[in-house]
């Protein structure tokens, strides 16, 4: 007898259905395969199915049983077949009667016949949304992770035998209720702008790269505070909106990081230690996975100590920055990740960290320093739209006890969520979230420019040697900083504040 139970493959960040089909021949000798390109994970299915199907009270068929996972020409990944092959040999071998047709399943099953959790859950539930699927079976313990997709009855199952048990109506399962995006909790931060003495400039700087989801680097000695600002970023950054929480979730749970809340609630803050590889840090391996830039997305990717990181990865990172996207090609194909992310980089000026320190003498020489600059090249600083010197924090300052006259994050983020909103109603009907996403062509649209403004750029591009990226990311800088001031034009103070903020090596 044949069955035919319906699952999902996980292709990068999509899920594409698969077919498990079954058959328990009348004929031959007792054995069990596996075919469809099974990787290890797969074929080994076959002694946990036979294990929780024994435990769970069910009769393991002593004949041929043949599986294939169509399509067949797709490589297929994981443990998550485990549950959709039981079931398909409960119903080949007469021992379940069910009507299934319209049910996707998904799930590890233990040899106890328990459903243990599986990564990809939230990329299936929006693969039965978009094919019209009415119901969706998965381990319990991924039952929020997918609560947030609609129009799907989602029913979290323990074990083997509680699906058993629903569909002979002897212990019906209960639908699992969907979670609304409002009820999400306020988010709370380890952090706060009001904590950071000093540093006004790199604060107005931070302000504006949240505002426009610009790349920064900070510059500065040991101990100025460079760290400090990067880990408040997110204090100040908007709030995610739902069509971004769901991108960000996908992403994680395709890489089985998703934490006990089970869906991302806040923007992504990743910093990877400058040990980390090429493959950690972009993305790939053998069966792709996502690297920390694509963690990152939608979120902020924080590079400390940039310059001792490998050269070579820091220039990886040229084309994910420049084009939002990371492609990896390998000889079973092609996969595209998001890498929307902000990149802040944080550096000392030299090798000791006390170059042109006003405190203390700086001890290297200058083919020392030389050769500290050149770790990062060119090309990649000119991605960078705010380069900022974070000098050390006077003492008077740094010993000041009253705090209440700084600003806290949450009046910062408000004008930073003001920003953004402007932005959202600006790009109402096109793929952008934020300036930084603009394009050349789409800046000519979005950022019209007075007669003043492009004779300021034009004398910046003469005495500031501005290559044409640098142009046009001043340009989104401006409109990011007339979007803070509620101006729909951009003025030539905009255009001037923006220039200041390009390397000082453009302006010798």
């Amino acid at each position: 007898m044949l069955a035919r139970v319906l699952s999902a493959a996980i292709v990068g960040l999509n899920a594409v259905p698969v077919e498990v089909e079954v058959d328990i021949a009348s004929q031959g000798l007792p054995n069990f395969f596996i075919v469809g390109l099974p990787d290890k994970a797969v074929d080994e299915a076959k002694e946990r199915v036979r294990s929780a199907l024994r435990n769970s009270g069910a009769d393991f068929p002593a004949r041929r049983i043949t599986v294939n996972l169509a399509p067949a020409d797709l490589p297929k990944e994981g443990p998550s077949y485990d549950l959709p092959i039981a079931l398909g040999i409960l119903i080949a071998s007469g021992q379940l009667q069910a009507n299934i047709e319209d049910a996707l399943f998904a799930g590890e099953l233990s040899l106890d016949g328990r459903v243990r959790s599986i990564t990809g859950v939230l990329l299936a539930a929006i693969l039965a949304k978009e094919k019209g699927i009415k119901q969706l079976f998965i381990p319990e313990a991924n039952a929020k992770e997918a609560a947030i997709v609609s129009d799907v009855v989602i029913y979290s199952a323990p074990s083997l035998l509680s699906i058993f048990q629903h569909y002979t109506n002897q212990k019906p399962l209960q639908p699992t209720e969907n979670i609304e995006y409002s009820n999400f909790p306020t988010e709370n931060f380890d952090f706060d702008m009001q904590d950071i003495k000093g540093q006004h400039l790199a604060k107005r700087a931070l302000e504006i790269a949240a505002a426009g989801g610009h790349n920064i680097l900070f510059k500065g000695p040991p101990g100025a505070g460079k760290t400090l600002l990067a880990r408040t970023l997110p204090t100040i950054l908007p709030k995610l909106t739902f069509e971004e929480m769901i991108e960000v979730t996908k992403i994680y749970s395709v890489a089985g990081v998703l934490g006990k809340d089970a869906i991302v609630q806040r923007r992504p803050f990743r910093a990877p230690h400058h040990t980390t590889s090429l493959v950690g840090l972009i993305g790939g391996g053998t069966n792709p996975r996502p690297g920390e830039i694509t963690l990152a997305h939608r979120g902020v990717l924080f590079l400390d100590e940039f310059p001792e990181f490998p050269r070579y990865i820091l220039e990886s990172l040229r084309q994910p920055i420049e084009d939002g996207i990371v492609s990896i090609s390998r000889a079973k194909g092609k996969l595209v990740f998001p890498a929307k992310c902000m990149l802040v980089a944080a550096q000392n000026p030299c090798p000791c960290g006390y170059y042109q320190d006003s405190t203390r003498v700086c001890i290297c020489t200058p083919s020392q320093i030389l050769r500290y600059h050149k770790r990062i090249s060119g090309p990649l600083l000119d991605r960078i739209d705010i380069h900022i010197d974070v000098p050390a924090v006077k003492v008077e300052k740094l010993t000041d006890s009253d705090t209440n006259s700084l600003e806290n994050s949450a009046d910062v983020r408000t004008r930073v969520q003001k920003a953004r909103d402007i932005q959202t109603k600006r790009f109402e009907g096109a793929s952008l979230m934020s300036n930084s996403e603009l394009t050349n062509k789409s800046i000519k649209k979005y950022c019209t420019l007075s007669t003043e403004c492009l004779s300021l750029l034009r004398r910046a591009l003469e005495t500031l040697h501005l290559s044409g990226r640098s142009y046009y990311r001043t340009i989104k800088m401006s409109r990011t900083i007339a979007d803070l001031e509620g101006v729909f034009e951009i003025q030539p103070n905009h255009i001037a504040e923006a220039l200041q903020y390009r390397p000082k090596l453009e302006m010798q």
